[in-house]
């Protein structure tokens, strides 16, 4: 029997797929960091953070105010409970005054959709071991038995599925008091209950019931993996979760992982680096410069405004990064006016703009200093030229692609093509028209068929 070119074909196609499938991960970082990434992530390009818990009903300083008050004893903070709360208040205190009774998931959603954000991450629980949701491992300081008495995790993710937008959380491995930790802790983490008792069943527990798209691990920071068992549950997350063929993972899984293990690379808080990194990182990023938290005390100055936001997406991305932007939410379950500003202008932009940004993958140049500073994306053939600044004149010179008879030179919007003339080895000269106003303060030049 003759076997045709097809009928190869397909028999590789259905080798590869069986492999691919019967991957799997033994509890090791050689193991577990050759899984590769599932590509929903490098495509959706931009997130929303969203940090929320009681540290919201002080809403003072920042989303730590459990530690600088008892902690770190930071003078301000003491000042501030001395002069608005009676003496004895204990932070516990503060819980039932989590009501989240303005908190209309659907809402909510729809300004997350609205910003053109791909996927949100909710905080599950921050250090200060207060859950979103009713785990069993979290008696009475949850936001079931305590505070809003509802499901904020189900109620929200529920909410962000029914827009087909993913769905993460944010988890902290530590919590700053809990005495089974401290115990560990100051056995030199010798003892593991609190990873036994309460962080990893509470995590599998968690994936089991929520099956989150991508798991954004924090709070790992003061002990080795090993005595988080870290490669024990991602083993088992991308082996045998419900989650195991989409779910995403970051690098916070222990001392010494960040930038190293796990799935894609935060490395730090605001991690900004100088040039293309050779592994899918992430950017996190807040509206408000100051906290992760909704803060009454924030203000203007201290919020990123809506071009220094684009500026730093586009940057991002054409450096192959995805990017996290955060908002806190009050305690009453309100996205301030302001961040709602913020967020719907960056969906204005993106409507225009998204083509540049979504599914693009670094260009050979990630940047330039042209007529003023541009920062490249691609999709095959076509290259986005990106500028954060008007150039004021109508001529706009770009050094970097080169050009052939069928480049085509177009501005994002305006569906008339551009009239453009080669330079000598590469680049090109384009004529731009009037820019439209967009209070983004920042354009797009696509060509395509360049090199």
């Amino acid at each position: 029997m003759q076997v045709t070119r097809g009928q190869i074909s397909l028999f590789l196609c259905l080798l590869s797929c069986a492999s691919s499938l019967g991957t799997r991960y033994t509890p090791d970082w050689a193991s577990l960091d050759a899984r590769p990434i599932p590509e929903w992530y490098d495509e959706v390009k931009f997130g929303i953070f969203v940090h929320w818990g009681v540290f919201s009903v002080p809403a003072f300083g920042s989303e730590w105010f459990w530690w600088y008050w008892k902690g770190a004893q930071n003078p301000n903070y003491i000042q501030f409970m001395t002069k608005n709360y009676p003496p004895g208040f204990s932070y516990t205190d503060f819980a039932p005054e989590f009501h989240a009774q303005f908190f209309d998931p659907d809402e909510m959603a729809d300004i997350f959709e609205a910003s053109g954000a791909k996927y949100v991450v909710l905080t599950n629980k921050h250090h200060e071991g207060f859950t979103n949701w009713g785990s069993p491992y979290s008696w009475n300081w949850n936001s079931v038995d305590n505070g809003p008495h509802r499901d904020l995790v189900a109620d929200l993710g529920a909410a962000i599925r029914k827009r087909s937008l993913h769905y993460g959380l944010y988890n902290s491995l530590y919590e700053w008091f809990n005495p089974i930790y401290l115990s560990d802790k100051q056995s030199g983490f010798k003892t593991r209950d609190y990873v036994e008792k309460k962080a990893m069943p509470e995590l599998y527990e968690l994936v089991n019931r929520y099956k989150p798209d991508l798991i954004w691990s924090d709070g790992d920071w003061e002990a080795p993996d090993t005595y988080w068992n870290s490669t024990g549950f991602l083993a088992w997350l991308y082996n045998d979760s419900p989650v195991k063929d989409v779910v995403v993972t970051n690098d916070r899984w222990g001392l010494g992982c960040y930038c190293k293990h796990g799935g894609y690379y935060n490395c730090a808080d605001k991690f900004t680096p100088g040039k293309l990194p050779d592994h899918k990182w992430e950017k996190c990023q807040s509206v408000d410069t100051i906290s992760w938290g909704y803060r009454r005390n924030m203000k203007l100055s201290e919020l990123m405004d809506l071009p220094s936001i684009i500026k730093d997406m586009v940057y991002v991305v054409a450096l192959g990064g995805n990017y996290l932007l955060n908002v806190g939410p009050t305690s009453d379950g309100m996205i301030a006016p302001v961040f709602e500003e913020r967020l719907r202008g960056i969906g204005a932009w993106l409507k225009v703009n998204g083509e540049a940004i979504y599914a693009t993958k670094p260009w050979r140049v990630q940047a330039e200093n042209a007529t003023v500073p541009v920062w490249y994306t691609s999709k095959s053939s076509t290259v986005y030229a990106i500028f954060t600044s008007n150039p004021m004149q109508n001529s706009f010179t770009l050094s970097a692609p080169k050009t052939s008879n069928s480049t085509v030179v177009t501005l994002l919007g305006s569906p008339e093509p551009l009239k453009w003339a080669p330079l000598h080895s590469s680049g090109l000269i384009v004529l731009l028209p009037d820019l439209p106003f967009t209070p983004a303060d920042a354009w797009t030049l696509k060509l395509d068929e360049v090199a």
